[in-house]
C-alpha cells in the first residue's frame, strides 16, 4: 500500500492536523464507508502515525496567510479554502503534497503526487 510504502520510506512525512481530523470523519462516517471504524480504531491510528519518529505536522508560518491569498484571490471559490490551506501547508515548507483530488491541480506552485497514478 503506498500510505505505508511512505511511511516505510525513512523520509519525513508531513501530516497536517487538518488531514488527520478528516481522517477521523471519513473513517468513522457511516454514509461514507461501508464498514467505518470506531472513533476508537480511528482515533488509535492517528496516535499510531503521530508517534513515528518521521511523522510531523506542519504549521502555518508568518507566510501562511499571503500564500493562500494568492492561490485563493484568482479562483473565488469558497469551495476551495480548505484544499488552499493544506496547499499553502505543502507550499510554504517545501513539501510535495500527495492527493487523489484533483481540485488540487487548480494552485500554481504547489508540487503535486497523485498516489494512485
Amino acid at each position: 500500500m503506498w500510505f505505508e510504502d511512505q511511511m516505510n520510506s525513512g523520509e519525513r512525512v508531513g501530516l497536517p492536523w487538518k488531514c488527520l481530523v478528516t481522517f477521523l470523519r471519513v473513517s468513522t462516517s457511516k454514509s461514507a464507508r461501508r464498514s467505518p471504524l470506531t472513533m476508537d480504531e480511528a482515533l488509535a491510528h492517528v496516535q499510531d502515525w503521530l508517534d513515528w519518529d518521521m511523522v510531523w505536522t506542519p504549521e502555518p508560518t508568518d507566510r501562511h496567510a499571503q500564500i493562500m491569498a494568492g492561490l485563493l484571490k484568482p479562483l473565488a471559490r469558497s469551495n476551495l479554502v480548505e484544499d488552499a490551506h493544506i496547499a499553502t501547508l505543502a507550499i510554504e515548507h517545501g513539501l510535495t503534497l500527495c492527493s487523489a483530488d484533483i481540485d488540487f491541480r487548480m494552485f500554481p506552485g504547489l508540487r503535486l503526487l497523485n498516489p494512485l497514478e
